[in-house]
């Protein structure tokens, strides 16, 4: 997969061009952790907890609905279909594949992008636990856990790969 590295593109941008620039890199790093795999594959647990390379995208569904769609516009978890506790994001159902997940994510960052451009780098999610936060915080915040996420997944697909190969 080819990678539209936006972050480039934006070495003398704006703090909002490059913030967002970051995240949509960060987005396309996650889904390239997909890249090659078979549904099986893509599932396979190599640690004692949830996470597959699979698990980990599902569970990013959750982080971008949770930070743009419930803090930011105020939507609930029930309306959004989201569990109570975190961890249980990361509980793959029968019919989660790579295509169901991938094109969930999707659907969920092209709704986040949209929510976010409604509002200032300094405008305040009221609708977060932790109480008022600006969405410049929610930027840096979902940057540094997709990275996160993102080398997880990179880690996981090498060593599913090569115990395959």
């Amino acid at each position: 997969m080819g990678h539209d590295y936006r972050s480039e593109a934006t070495l003398t941008g704006t703090e909002r061009e490059q913030l967002e620039a970051f995240l949509h890199d960060n987005r396309m790093e996650l889904l390239a952790t997909l890249d090659g795999l078979t549904d099986d594959q893509a599932r396979r647990r190599l640690v004692p907890s949830l996470t597959s390379p699979l698990a980990i995208v599902k569970h990013c569904i959750f982080v971008e609905k949770v930070w743009f769609h419930l803090s930011l516009a105020g939507r609930t978890r029930q309306e959004l279909g989201l569990p109570e506790e975190a961890p249980d994001s990361w509980t793959l159902s029968d019919e989660d594949t790579i295509d169901s997940v991938v094109a969930d994510f999707r659907v969920a960052w092209a709704e986040a992008n949209q929510i976010a451009a409604a509002y200032t780098l300094d405008n305040l999610a009221v609708h977060n636990r932790r109480g008022p936060l600006t969405l410049r915080w929610i930027y840096v915040h979902m940057i540094e856990e997709l990275a996160r996420h993102a080398g997880h997944g990179d880690i996981l697909r090498e060593q599913i790969l090569a115990a395959d190969a």
